[in-house]
């Protein structure tokens, strides 16, 4: 599922936060959406959700726009934000039944879809616990799996692991990366934290609201004449 966005500018009164960003995602691939605290990322998946209203410029998904089809075009969209938001007193398998319900899935096609992608994600024993006794990666790992119960073609995940370990960021990273190779979906990972993303990634960096690169890793290194993108996120952007 290939999404595109043509000169995406946003601003909040007087402030502009995204100037004229263009891109194109690659179908069934994993993206690493890079950028510090307030580069426009938030921003970005706003528009991508609907949740915000698009002021100038077009998105399109399957070359079906954003705006024009909207509901179409949703269907094939799974979220994960940044805040946790589940509910902390249901159990995870209510917290997938009351999503799927939302998606008009059937009780029995949410409970086969639910129990589907926790057994993907190594939860299906804990189905029946409350949400308040997983961890924060189990936790992670159950909103990934309500994202992907209605069968979208594209994952969007802003900064999803804020607040886990280094553990749980690493083994969260992979599940999703997995996801992309096994299933072929589209992701749409964004980070400010280089070591979630690798040299062969293909990786969009945004600081201040621009898009200053967008390409493979190595290639962006290559061209900017530097070590790696370590080095690349720091030359462009200030941050370490």
């Amino acid at each position: 599922m290939t999404i595109e966005a043509r000169n995406i500018s946003f601003r909040y009164g007087d402030k502009p936060v995204l100037q004229e960003v263009s891109f194109a995602l690659t179908s069934g691939c994993f993206h690493a959406l890079l950028g510090p605290n307030g580069a426009g990322k938030s921003t970005l998946f706003g528009l991508l959700t609907r949740l915000l209203a698009l002021q100038q410029g077009e998105l399109l998904l399957a070359r079906q726009s954003l705006k024009k089809q909207p509901s179409r075009a949703m269907r094939q969209i799974g979220v994960v934000f940044q805040q946790n938001a589940l509910d902390l007193d249901l159990t995870v398998r209510q917290n997938l039944q009351y999503h799927a319900a939302l998606h008009g899935l059937s009780r029995k096609e949410a409970r086969v879809r639910g129990d589907r992608e926790l057994a993907r994600f190594e939860l299906l024993e804990r189905a029946n616990e409350p949400v308040r006794k997983l961890n924060g990666g189990h936790r992670r790992r159950v909103e990934i799996a309500r994202a992907l119960l209605h069968e979208p073609s594209l994952l969007l995940l802003d900064e999803p692991t804020v607040g886990l370990d280094v553990a749980s960021r690493r083994g969260l990273n992979e599940h999703v990366r997995a996801l992309c190779d096994e299933v072929g979906l589209t992701a749409l990972w964004a980070t400010h934290l280089i070591e979630e993303v690798r040299q062969d990634d293909r990786v969009l960096i945004l600081h201040e609201g621009k898009l200053l690169a967008d390409g493979v890793g190595h290639d962006i290194c290559k061209t900017k004449g530097t070590r790696d993108l370590a080095e690349t996120f720091h030359t462009l952007t200030g941050a370490g």
